[in-house]
């Protein structure tokens, strides 16, 4: 989830679905959302190079029922995790920023998980491990977990921005889909 759900958190929602395929369901929303909006333009010519389906999609606005029905919460940015936490604090050990969330999975060994579990069952079995190896994960890198929102912002802010998103959820994908 991101601000206005246009732009990044449309970009983590299409590629972890054309990447996880149906086994996991992605969904995106926003702390802001331009409820009704399609995905950015930018965004949409950017995913569909690369595979992705942009149909059907329309922008929504984060809620707590969301937030308690996700298995797991992936943030663009900090200040986004801690909206979804002001929402539902419960959902503390199941919200990461997606920058932080496959940095920690980068860093566990899997070794004891079964090889041939079902993406989404997988991806279910990984959330605790990397809640348990969040405090022990190497520390972010000069630019910390966030990924900075490229709206308006031009084709450089675009390229530096969704190159973080794709690095990411190509770790994510990597973990859960051995």
């Amino acid at each position: 989830m991101c601000t206005a759900n246009i732009s990044r958190s449309p970009a983590v929602e299409r590629l972890l679905r054309l990447q996880l395929g149906d086994a996991v369901h992605a969904g995106s929303a926003g702390v802001m959302a331009l409820v009704g909006e399609p995905i950015d333009a930018p965004v949409a010519a950017w995913l569909g190079a690369r595979g992705a389906d942009v149909s059907g999609f329309a922008a929504r606005q984060l809620d707590a029922a969301m937030v308690r029905d996700a298995d797991l919460v992936l943030a663009l940015t900090r200040a986004h995790r801690g909206r979804v936490l002001d929402l539902a604090p419960a959902a503390v050990r199941r919200t990461f920023t997606l920058r932080e969330f496959a940095r920690v999975l980068a860093s566990l060994d899997f070794a004891g998980l079964p090889e041939h579990l079902p993406v989404g069952d997988r991806l279910r079995a990984v959330i605790p491990l990397a809640t348990a190896g969040r405090a022990l994960a190497p520390r972010p890198d000069e630019g910390g977990d966030d990924v900075p929102d490229p709206y308006g912002r031009g084709a450089a802010a675009y390229a530096h921005s969704l190159g973080l998103i794709e690095q990411a959820v190509g770790v994510i994908s990597g973990v859960v889909t051995c």
